[in-house]
C-alpha cells in the first residue's frame, strides 16, 4: 500500500505532462485553425477590393468609350446635314444668280428706252431706233424656273428614343460577381522537372470550352500561359527543383469570347531531380536542359543512357516521341538496371524496352504482346512496382522481381521483370539506328 502511495505522485506528474503536451498541440492546432481564418478572411477582402476596383475601372472605360462613340456620330451626321445643305442650295444659288442677271438687264433697258423716248420720234432720232432693234434681241418673255417648296429638301434629325430602352437593357444584364471562379485547381502532382497540374469545374452550371493554364515562379509577379486547350490535367515542364510556383487557371464558356476569373493561386513545388540524358554522346544531340534527346546523322551507334539512376520504383516514367526517323526493329526506348556498354540496343538482359514497331523485350526476350507502332506525338510511359525482395524459385533465374507496366497509345501490356539483384533506382535509356528520332523524357 505504502509502495502505491509512492508511486502516485510520479503517475500524476506523467498525468499532468501529458495534460500540459496535449494542452500545447491543442494549442498549436487552433493558432494553424485561426491562421486558416485570417487566410481567408484575408482572401475575401483583398478579392472584394479587386473586384470593386474592376468593376469601376470597367464601367469608366465604359463611359468614356460611350461618349466617345456618340460623339463620333454626332459627328458624323452633321456632317450629312453640311453635305445635303451645301448639296441642295447650290441649285438655288445658280438660279439665283440668273434672276439677279436679268433683273439688272431689265432695269438697264428700262433706262435706255424711257431716254430714247423722251427724245421724241423722227427719222433722225438714231437712239429709238437704237433701242427697239436692242430690245428685240433681248427675250423678256424667258423666265427662269423657281423650284416650289415641296420640291425642295427641307432638313429634319430622325431621332428613336428606342435606343435608350436597348441599351439600358444590356446595361441592366451587364456584368456579374460570382462569389468563387467556376473553376479550380484540383491536384498538383510532382514529376522530375516537372508538375502536373489538374484542375475542375466547381460551377454546374458552366459549361467549358477550353480552359487556361498559367504558372510563375513565387518570386516573379508575372504569369505566363502553358496551356490553353480543352483537357483537365497538364504537366509542367522545366520546373527546377525545390522552387515554389504558383498555378491559376480559368476557362472560356460555351460560345464566349471571354474568359472566366482566375482560380485561386495554388502553390506547387517539385523535390524530384529532373531527368536528363548523358551528355557528349556522339551519336545525339541534347536539348540545354537535356531532357530531350535527337537522334542525328553520325554514324556512331549505342544505347543512350541517362546521366544517372533517376528513375524510382513506384513513380510514373514518360517519353514523348516529338519527330520520327526511319523505324529499325533493333530500335529500343527503356529502362534497365544499369548502364552496360557494348550493346547498340536496350534489347538485353537486366533490361525492359519497346521498340519503335511496337515489340516488348524483357530482359532480351521478345513478348507475345506487342503495342501500337511509335508515331510522332506517341507518348510511352513506364509503371514499375516492386513485388518481391526476397528470393523467388523460379527456374527463370533472377533474384527479384518487379511488376512493369508499359502504355502507348491507350494500350498497355503488364509482365513480370527478374533482376538479378536489388535495384532502389533505374536508368532509363534509348536507341535509334536512324536519323531524325526525337525523344522527351519526363
Amino acid at each position: 500500500m505504502r509502495g502505491a502511495m509512492e508511486l502516485e505522485p510520479e503517475l500524476l506528474l506523467q498525468e499532468a505532462r501529458e495534460s500540459v503536451e496535449a494542452a500545447q498541440s491543442y494549442r498549436r492546432e487552433l493558432g494553424h485553425r485561426l491562421e486558416g481564418l485570417r487566410e481567408a478572411r484575408r482572401q475575401i477582402k483583398e478579392s472584394a477590393s479587386q473586384t470593386r476596383d474592376v468593376l469601376k475601372q470597367h464601367f469608366n472605360d465604359l463611359k468614356g468609350t460611350l461618349g466617345k462613340l456618340l460623339d463620333e456620330r454626332l459627328v458624323t451626321l452633321l456632317q450629312e446635314v453640311d453635305t445635303i445643305e451645301q448639296e441642295t442650295i447650290k441649285p438655288l444659288d445658280d438660279c439665283q444668280k440668273l434672276i439677279e442677271h436679268g433683273v439688272n438687264t431689265a432695269e438697264d433697258l428700262v433706262r435706255e428706252g424711257e431716254i430714247a423716248m423722251l427724245d421724241g420720234v423722227g427719222e433722225e432720232n438714231e437712239k429709238l431706233w437704237s433701242f427697239t432693234k436692242k430690245a428685240s434681241h433681248i427675250q423678256l418673255d424667258s423666265l427662269p424656273e423657281v423650284p416650289l417648296l415641296v420640291d425642295v429638301p427641307c432638313l429634319s434629325a430622325q431621332l428613336d428614343d428606342s435606343i435608350l430602352n436597348i441599351v439600358k437593357d444590356h446595361i441592366f444584364k451587364h456584368g456579374t460577381v460570382a462569389s468563387r471562379p467556376p473553376v479550380q485547381i484540383e491536384e498538383l502532382i510532382e514529376k522530375p522537372g516537372g508538375i502536373i497540374v489538374r484542375w475542375c469545374k466547381v460551377d454546374d452550371d458552366f459549361t467549358a470550352q477550353d480552359y487556361r493554364l498559367q504558372f510563375r515562379k513565387s518570386t516573379s509577379n508575372h504569369f505566363e500561359d502553358v496551356y490553353v486547350g480543352s483537357e483537365t490535367e497538364f504537366i509542367v515542364l522545366h520546373i527546377d527543383p525545390n522552387v515554389d510556383y504558383q498555378f491559376r487557371v480559368c476557362a472560356r464558356g460555351d460560345g464566349r469570347q471571354e474568359w472566366s476569373p482566375w482560380s485561386v493561386p495554388q502553390i506547387g513545388h517539385s523535390t524530384l531531380v529532373p531527368h536528363e540524358w548523358t551528355a557528349g554522346f556522339e551519336g545525339y544531340s541534347l536539348s540545354s536542359r537535356r531532357n530531350i534527346a535527337l537522334r542525328n546523322d553520325s554514324e556512331s551507334s549505342g544505347v543512350l543512357y541517362s546521366r544517372a539512376p533517376t528513375y524510382f520504383c513506384g513513380q510514373t516514367l514518360t517519353f514523348r516521341v516529338e519527330t520520327v526517323g526511319q523505324p529499325d526493329r533493333r530500335d529500343s526506348i527503356g529502362v534497365c538496371a544499369a548502364k552496360q556498354d557494348g550493346y547498340d540496343s536496350l534489347q538485353r538482359d537486366q533490361a525492359v524496352c519497346i521498340s519503335t514497331n511496337g515489340a516488348v523485350f524483357v530482359n532480351g526476350k521478345e513478348m507475345t504482346n506487342q503495342l501500337p507502332a511509335v508515331t510522332s506525338g506517341s507518348t510511352v510511359t513506364f509503371d514499375i512496382e516492386a513485388v518481391t525482395l526476397g528470393t523467388t524459385n523460379n527456374s527463370e533465374g533472377g533474384n527479384f522481381k518487379l511488376r512493369v507496366t508499359i502504355s502507348s497509345n491507350n494500350r498497355e501490356v503488364v509482365f513480370d521483370w527478374l533482376l538479378d539483384q536489388s535495384c532502389g533506382s533505374l536508368y532509363f535509356g534509348c536507341s535509334f539506328f536512324y536519323p531524325g528520332w526525337k525523344v522527351l523524357v519526363f
